[in-house]
């Protein structure tokens, strides 16, 4: 199901926090209702970290990840990094990674296999991507956008991208990812769907402005009617652990 919650009267949740299939990050110094509705459906599976990076709040801005890898930009204190490795699963990779486009959830749109980068990253950071979250990795835009992180949202069951996207790149983006994509829009028809929304394979966080209407697109398109949390993260312990023997 998908939750509707504020940021301190901020309807712009995914700017405040990161949630994958392994792990979750909320911002530091949130009222405590914000962490406890996170908490209370996901702690049973997932660690909530509570964390700030570069001593700011808008983490889910400025870090990129999934299950496998968290990337985290040069601007990270040492406090910051050392505190999110030892919050972490041991099987997550976090890395801190120089980058001039130091905004990285801007850039980057991942799940678990797929990641969408922004036009203009470097070489070198492509290839961290690569490396870290263990994902393909496609230059792209959305709708015009180079920001791609912050115009679309998608898990491994499917995917929310701007409503002005047409059906060529609908298709296109949807043969890249192997997962259903839909246009559309969060908080009462805001584009910019990554800063309105968070979501993993289970469940989805949106802004409490996202109406009836959308909600139900992001339930649909997210599977998250189906979506059984201990299951999935079953599977993943599974595989993770063949891929550890």
């Amino acid at each position: 199901m998908a939750t509707r919650l504020q940021f301190e009267n901020n309807c712009e949740v995914g700017v405040f926090s990161k949630l994958t299939n392994a792990y979750c990050l909320v911002a530091i110094g949130g009222s405590e209702s914000f962490y406890s509705t996170f908490e209370s459906e996901l702690a049973d599976y997932i660690p909530v970290v509570k964390t700030s990076v570069g001593g700011t709040r808008i983490i889910g801005r400025l870090c990129a990840g999934n299950r496998k890898g968290l990337l985290l930009p040069h601007t990270t204190t040492d406090q910051e990094l050392q505190h999110l490795r030892n919050s972490l699963p041991d099987e997550v990779v976090v890395q801190r990674i120089e980058e001039k486009l130091s905004a990285l959830g801007n850039c980057i749109a991942c799940n678990d296999y797929v990641a969408l980068t922004h036009t203009d990253l470097d070489r070198e950071t492509e290839e961290m991507i690569a490396d870290v979250l263990g994902v393909e990795v496609f230059r792209q835009t959305i709708a015009g956008n180079i920001l791609v992180g912050s115009y679309c949202a998608f898990s491994n069951k499917g995917g929310l991208v701007h409503p002005h996207t047409s059906v060529e790149d609908l298709d296109e983006l949807s043969t890249l990812l192997q997962v259903p994509l839909v246009a559309g829009t969060v908080n009462r028809g805001s584009e910019v769907i990554a800063a309105g929304l968070t979501v993993n394979d289970w469940t989805a966080f949106c802004g409490s402005d996202t109406t009836a209407t959308e909600l139900s697109v992001i339930e649909s398109v997210f599977k998250l009617r189906e979506a059984q949390p201990s299951t999935i993260v079953d599977e993943m312990r599974k595989s993770l652990i063949d891929t550890y023997v």
